[in-house]
């Protein structure tokens, strides 16, 4: 599993630049660009506090991976080593990316 540092601190899933998903989708099938690409998995957060954090965060995700150009998409399996999802004032999914998309 890739390790995963979000910087998406809008997201009900984020932690401490961690996420709390066992794992999570990202979105762009058609991406040439890491801004044509988005987490799936995002639910803003409402309020400040943590209350609908419900999992453990990790910096270890699985990646199920949508953008079929990216080169460290494997049969929608991440398998870069270190990935990065961006987006730190995100109201819905597609204010973020995954920065570590890679067109083949």
């Amino acid at each position: 599993m890739p390790e995963l540092k979000c910087t998406v601190q809008t997201c009900v899933h984020n932690k401490q630049f961690l996420c709390d998903l066992d794992a999570i989708q990202v979105g762009g099938s058609d991406a040439r660009t890491p801004r044509e690409t988005c987490c799936d998995s995002f639910q803003e957060r409402k309020g400040d506090n943590y209350s609908n954090i419900t999992g453990q965060a990790s910096d270890l995700t699985k990646i199920d991976c949508k953008a079929v150009e990216c080169k460290y998409n494997e049969n929608c399996d991440c398998h870069a080593g270190k990935i990065s999802v961006e987006g730190s004032n995100a109201c819905e999914c597609e204010g973020t990316e995954c920065a570590t998309f890679n067109c083949r």
